[in-house]
């Protein structure tokens, strides 16, 4: 516990300021984020054989491409492009018919596509998000949704443990409960949308139907992580933060909810 809450109070102090600034700053910081991400997914050893070097370079590319695409937050809705799109589906299947059997194959191009597709959407989420939020020191928008799985995730824990007797999916997660799912989702709804109220002006009853959704997919994002973790057999992405694993595990649900606000950003907007 203590070693977790060193790491905790580290990782803060890392991030707070680029948050803080916006712009380059904290878009670099994504960036670094995201290639770290993307080494884990890497480095999981049953869904994939291992990469060629060149088609690592590639996908990094195309992963940087998306992540910063459409990089001021001109258009919530418009963070990636179809350029982008055809660029990393052509670019990282097309070799297939190059490399020699086993060494680079459709199963290794799917993934790749489906990694760089996945942390490139949600990473470009982060900026677009802190973008929309406004310039240096305006988080209002930022920290509702960062608050989303923190609330979420706390009250299905510590409820889950003491109230939870239904198992939820015992297989991929052992210890999750419908209990502690119900109370994540209520109070991940109530007080988000609460700070939302106090803290932004353009509350509407939108809102917590919009927050409630988000903490539900959060919860169903956090499943999906800890299902692709077992058919590998490891316990955390990577010992990248200690007590704490790797990014992934501390970004599982942030990176569905920040990708599922952006597609369903035309409520608010």
């Amino acid at each position: 516990m203590k070693t977790r809450v060193i790491s905790a109070i580290i990782l803060i102090l890392i991030v707070a300021l680029p948050v803080y600034l916006g712009e380059q700053v904290y878009a670099f910081l994504i960036g670094i984020v995201s290639l770290l991400g993307f080494k884990e997914l890497l480095d999981l050893k049953k869904t994939h054989h291992k990469i060629p070097f060149c088609m690592c370079v590639l996908a990094i590319l195309c992963l940087m491409l998306i992540v910063f695409s459409n990089f001021n937050g001109g258009s919530l809705t418009q963070g990636i492009t179809y350029k982008a799109l055809i660029f990393t589906v052509f670019g990282l299947l097309t070799p297939i018919i190059i490399y020699k059997k086993d060494r680079y194959t459709a199963q290794d191009a799917f993934f790749l596509i489906g990694a760089v597709l996945f942390l490139g959407l949600g990473f470009s989420s982060f900026i677009l998000v802190r973008a929309r939020s406004g310039g240096r020191g305006e988080l209002g928008l930022f920290i509702y949704l960062i608050l989303i799985p923190i609330i979420t995730d706390t009250f299905a824990y510590v409820l889950g443990t003491l109230l939870g007797k239904h198992k939820m999916a015992p297989i991929i997660s052992p210890h999750k409960s419908w209990e502690g799912f119900a109370c994540g989702l209520i109070a991940g709804t109530i007080i988000p949308s609460l700070y939302y109220f106090l803290a932004l002006d353009d509350f509407t009853w939108k809102i917590i139907i919009l927050t409630a959704i988000l903490s539900f997919v959060g919860q169903i994002g956090d499943l999906i992580f800890s299902k692709i973790k077992r058919e590998n057999d490891i316990k955390d992405y990577s010992k990248l933060i200690p007590g704490h694993g790797g990014i992934l595990d501390r970004f599982d649900s942030m990176l569905v909810i920040f990708v599922t606000f952006i597609f369903l950003s035309s409520i608010l907007y």
